[in-house]
């Protein structure tokens, strides 16, 4: 069992296509996990993940904030307590559209 604060775990860029977005991997295969991996994003005002796709699917839980995500159906507003989920292979994008940080855990599996 291993227990820590959120905030001990190194907040990193998410990279090419993402603005004011930072993710921190809270669980992953570096602690023992082998099936899921639980992601943090924060959002600054303005900011949004790449508007990308992959084969797996992500269950989403927004812990604070305000915002939007964009999928192949359009977009759909989000806010604290949202449950999302993002099927494989569809493309999506998380945007903050407020003037305070969007907070959401993310869930994925590992690829095998």
């Amino acid at each position: 069992m291993k227990v820590f604060d959120h905030r001990d775990v190194e907040a990193e860029d998410v990279g090419e296509g993402a603005l004011k977005v930072r993710v921190r991997w809270l669980i992953d295969e570096k602690i023992g996990a082998e099936n899921f991996a639980m992601r943090l994003f924060e959002l600054e005002p303005g900011g949004y993940t790449p508007y990308h796709k992959h084969p797996w699917e992500h269950e989403v839980f927004v812990l604070e904030g305000k915002g939007v995500v964009v999928g192949e159906d359009g977009e759909h507003e989000i806010a604290e307590g949202s449950v999302i989920f993002i099927p494989p292979n569809e493309n999506h994008q998380f945007r903050n559209v407020s003037d305070q940080a969007l907070k959401f855990l993310c869930l994925i599996p590992y690829q095998r």
